[in-house]
């Protein structure tokens, strides 16, 4: 693809990054612009506000991965979750949900300064590093009254917060993305696949493996296979984005 296909749509109108990435002093998201600039997709938007805020959200992803990574925060199975009781409620099916008259800003914060409190699998990580990154963008006022019934369970995600899947290798840095394990070992269901937060340049973070390159997660989960296996874990042509425009 040619350099001067520019791949930005605002305002339904083709702009060059050049045009305002001026505007943007921090690094880690002038690289994602020039992520997006190497891919045919078309990413539109309204207006540049528009554009900064996912760019916004996008680094504070990043650095939420990074601050749950640190955390102390353990890896298991929904069956062993646990958490933090002076602020959720553990429920049966291994979810956590905010006690009432809790603010959801202070207990999704708790996460990270008392990481050995809890314990949960890979993909209420995800959704744990999403909302603090929706925390991280948005201001704890907004954050409190969108999230008021915080619940932590797997892929369910409150409607302030909409996920959207798409298929594809667009990857930006920002995107949760996914590692499939097809020959699982049924004893450790739990590692059939990996979901990961991508840095770019080859990182990720995923739950119970920390941030590693993509054969080091590959190699890893291809040790959680059951004894005949034939098929290698690889990275999925998956990507899952919050609908940064609607939050």
């Amino acid at each position: 693809m040619g350099q001067e296909e520019i791949m930005i749509r605002i305002n339904h109108q083709m702009i060059k990054p050049e045009e305002f990435l001026h505007e943007i002093s921090n690094k880690e998201q002038k690289a994602i612009v020039k992520q997006m600039e190497t891919y045919s997709e078309i990413y539109e938007y309204q207006t540049v506000e528009q554009l900064k805020f996912e760019l916004l959200f996008r680094t504070n992803t990043m650095k939420a991965a990074r601050e749950l990574n640190k955390s102390g925060a353990k890896f298991t199975t929904f069956r062993y979750a646990f958490c933090n009781k002076k602020y959720w409620d553990r429920l049966s099916n291994g979810g956590f949900l905010l006690k009432p008259g809790i603010s959801p800003s202070v207990a999704i914060l708790d996460i990270l300064k008392n990481g050995k409190l809890y314990a949960f699998e890979c993909s209420t990580a995800i959704a744990i590093v999403l909302y603090i990154a929706a925390l991280y963008s948005i201001g704890s006022t907004r954050f409190d009254l969108l999230f008021d019934r915080l619940y932590l369970m797997d892929w369910q995600f409150d409607d302030d917060l909409p996920i959207h899947q798409k298929y594809g290798d667009d990857y930006i840095p920002g995107d949760v993305l996914h590692f499939n394990n097809p020959d699982f070992d049924p004893k450790q269901a739990h590692w059939r696949a990996e979901n990961v937060i991508y840095f770019g340049d080859d990182k990720y973070y995923g739950h119970g493996v920390g941030i590693r390159n993509a054969s080091t997660i590959i190699n890893f989960l291809n040790k959680k296979r059951k004894p005949d296996a034939k098929k290698s874990a690889y990275l999925m042509r998956m990507i899952t984005r919050p609908h940064y425009q609607s939050i």
